[in-house]
């Protein structure tokens, strides 16, 4: 009897997307990629997935096309108050990072299309609240709006985002006016940020699940993208909306139609980490992330793995 290949996730992430903590940063998310990376290798999650790391940064031409460029100019020389609009210490190795994180994103949503079969994560935050002129709320570039721009201008693709971060993200609809054909890259309907609590944001949820399912089928999208933050969770500092195990439901829910979807045709799927936040307890961040992994898993690869992190009430 011959051994099966294992099926496994594939990680775009190198050292540099993960610079050294600077003193005095509330946030914690610019060191999250190599925090989670090491949280993964103590799991039994961690023979089931595969580093990738020959992905390069985005250049600062990249990133002209989500912003502006006295903005990018600031961002890149680490002068004036816009570098640190995003409410992060500048640091040439901060700096460094961005630019590999929106790398990541862009090469994780790149394999995948290309092989529709291999579910990729870039284990990313830090874009969801960037405007075209500065940064915000911990985040810098829209690693989002570049990715999808280049998407759509070089090959015609159309994608969608679950944007299950405990904050709504304006950076993609703060970008409609500076980039008008980001309204064809990502419609309106295709930015998905649930609202409610509980059980009224699973039913949201649904709704908007219903609505991608048919985009699909109808082949009016290309590829998904998955970003489920851990500040929905009800114990983060600055979230409240789920309970654990409604938390992972909204996963599994999104996982499931991706299922059903490919009986019928591809479906590129691409994730992100996104927020969250435990001073007390920052392994539960990192579990919940790992939770949702193993649900990927679990419904999308067939793959099992009985893991289930500690996720401590305050």
């Amino acid at each position: 009897m011959t051994n099966q290949p294992l099926r496994q996730v594939a990680i775009f992430y190198r050292p540099e997307l993960a610079p050294q903590d600077a003193g005095g940063n509330y946030s914690k998310s610019p060191s999250k990629p190599r925090r989670f990376i090491e949280y993964l290798q103590t799991t039994p999650l961690w023979p089931h997935v595969k580093l990738v790391g020959d992905f390069q940064p985005v250049t600062r031409d990249d990133l002209l096309v989500a912003h502006a460029q006295e903005y990018v100019d600031a961002m890149l020389d680490g002068r004036g108050p816009l570098s640190e609009s995003n409410g992060l210490y500048w640091s040439p190795e901060f700096r460094d990072s961005v630019l590999y994180t929106s790398g990541s994103l862009l090469a994780a949503l790149q394999t995948a299309i290309a092989a529709p079969e291999q579910v990729t994560l870039a284990p990313v935050s830090g874009f969801h609240h960037a405007t075209p002129d500065s940064g915000g709320g911990f985040c810098t570039f829209s690693g989002q709006v570049v990715a999808a721009l280049r998407l759509y201008r070089e090959q015609g693709l159309r994608g969608a985002w679950f944007d299950l971060d405990g904050h709504f993200g304006n950076s993609i609809e703060d970008s409609r006016e500076f980039a008008p054909d980001l309204r064809k890259a990502i419609a309106q309907d295709c930015n998905v940020n649930p609202t409610g609590h509980g059980a009224s944001y699973l039913r949201d949820l649904d709704q908007h699940i219903h609505k991608i399912r048919q985009l699909l089928l109808r082949g009016e999208l290309d590829y998904l993208a998955f970003a489920h933050g851990a500040d929905s969770h009800e114990w983060d500092q600055l979230g409240y909306q789920c309970t654990t195990e409604q938390w992972l439901e909204a996963a599994r829910r999104i996982y499931k139609m991706v299922r059903e979807v490919r009986e019928v045709r591809p479906v590129p799927l691409t994730l992100a980490l996104f927020g969250g936040y435990r001073d007390d307890h920052p392994e539960s961040v990192l579990g919940l992330h790992a939770m949702d992994l193993a649900e990927c898993l679990k419904q999308l690869h067939d793959v099992s793995t009985g893991f289930a992190a500690e996720v401590r009430r305050p």
